[in-house]
């Protein structure tokens, strides 16, 4: 594992690798690599103790052309503005990929949320929306939660904006609670789209998934989500599992459900007893599997461990897991690499959902959010499929790009330049 490469510098080169394959012309593509903004600020809140602590925050938006600014809020101490307008690109490709209408934002703050007590994250999290405030809206900017926040951050920030434009605005951000106008489905939509995405790969590889062994490195929900629907829906073997305390391992499998609420009890997979030895991250990631499946932070993989890798497929649940040095190695491997900007889409797919559900006040039951999840994601496979086999392209990850590339540069043409 490394963390050397810069996320931005990743996301421009996979970009310009591309667009070898696209009609752009340089100063477009230019335009295509760069966010259109980012906001960095400084929040200062009261701790508990009565001292000042100062955080900072970022806010990128990359691209509008496809519509409003979409994106997750992380709260991390490894968070840096590179990351977040990388993480932001990837947004907007990621939306293009699954033809939703979005464009691409990403958040962050920089800060270790076990550090701090709930009221100290709530005061945090409050004055972040203040700042974000002008330049969030539903129409406007719509974020979400992303590593370390979910629902209660979600709601705090809705909250937050509500009172100080004196208004009602559900759609003003997604993932919310159920009560405070979520969705359905919303919780298991990154895990559930990594696992359509795995059941479509094995499909177009005639490969069979039922039995195959699968590998996940991070356990959080996109993880153990995508990891029990391969056991329970498609009769997958998950094997090892891990997080950041390390990895467990058992040859004839893992339950991934009761491996989570292990987790859930003890804040870790380590010390699970149904397994048969415990390994580090880095041996997880190269141990001989049918099916790998990143799902923690960037940069999991680079060019030296891809060497190392066994597994036939790789379906990425994290952002940005690979280094382009990495991809470069598995595809001289013949290791098929399915991309974060699909396999991870089911997040962003079912927050698009929600915004829908909210501008029209009328709630979906969760059979249809997966249906129509399923739907996005097996009609984006396709799209990819066919752009591999039309471009003769060199893997996966470079399809989904194509395809994202020319969706962005027909919306950016269409709309025109102005002044």
């Amino acid at each position: 594992m490394t963390d050397e490469a810069n996320p931005f510098e990743s996301l421009q080169e996979q970009l310009d690798d591309a667009a070898a394959y696209v009609d752009v012309s340089p100063d477009v593509l230019e335009r295509l690599k760069n966010p259109e903004r980012v906001l960095e600020t400084n929040l200062s809140i009261e701790m508990d103790d009565g001292n000042l602590r100062t955080f900072r925050a970022f806010r990128s938006q990359f691209n509008g052309d496809r519509g409003p600014y979409k994106g997750g809020i992380r709260y991390h101490p490894g968070v840096t503005r590179d990351e977040v307008k990388a993480l932001s690109g990837w947004m907007v490709y990621k939306c293009a990929v699954v033809d939703i209408p979005y464009g691409g934002g990403k958040g962050g703050i920089a800060v270790d949320p076990r550090e701090l007590s709930d009221g100290e994250l709530e005061r945090l999290t409050r004055a972040f929306a203040k700042e974000l405030r002008p330049i969030i809206g539903e129409d406007k900017d719509i974020p979400a939660p992303d590593v370390n926040t979910g629902q209660r951050e979600m709601n705090w920030i809705k909250d937050t904006y509500e009172k100080l434009e004196n208004t009602t605005a559900p759609g003003v951000i997604t993932g919310k609670a159920l009560e405070s106008g979520g969705s359905e489905g919303r919780v298991e939509a990154t895990g559930r789209s990594t696992m359509l995405t795995a059941r479509e790969a094995f499909d177009y590889l005639g490969k069979r998934i039922e039995g195959a062994s699968v590998a996940v490195q991070g356990y959080g929900n996109a993880g153990s989500v995508a990891a029990r629907l391969l056991e329970s829906q498609l009769g997958a073997n998950v094997v090892a599992v891990s997080d950041s305390s390390g990895a467990i391992y058992h040859p004839g499998g893992l339950d991934a459900a009761a491996v989570r609420s292990y987790k859930d009890e003890t804040g870790s997979v380590t010390g699970y007893s149904g397994a048969k030895r415990e390994l580090t991250n880095e041996e997880l990631l190269t141990l001989d599997v049918d099916l790998l499946i990143p799902a923690a932070l960037e940069n999991a993989i680079d060019g030296e461990l891809a060497r190392d890798v066994q597994a036939d497929i790789v379906v990425e649940a994290a952002n940005g897991p690979l280094t382009p040095d990495a991809d470069d190695v598995l595809t001289e491997r013949d290791v098929q690499v399915f991309p974060d900007i699909l396999a991870n889409a089911g997040g962003v797919t079912v927050s698009y959902f929600e915004w829908v559900q909210n501008r029209q006040r009328f709630y979906w039951p969760e059979s249809r959010v997966n249906e129509e999840l399923e739907r996005h994601i097996v009609d984006a496979f396709d799209g990819l499929v066919r752009a591999y086999e039309n471009h003769n392209l060199p893997n996966f990850r470079m399809a989904a790009y194509v395809v994202a590339i020319e969706r962005v540069v027909k919306a950016y043409r269409e709309g025109g330049t102005w002044p």
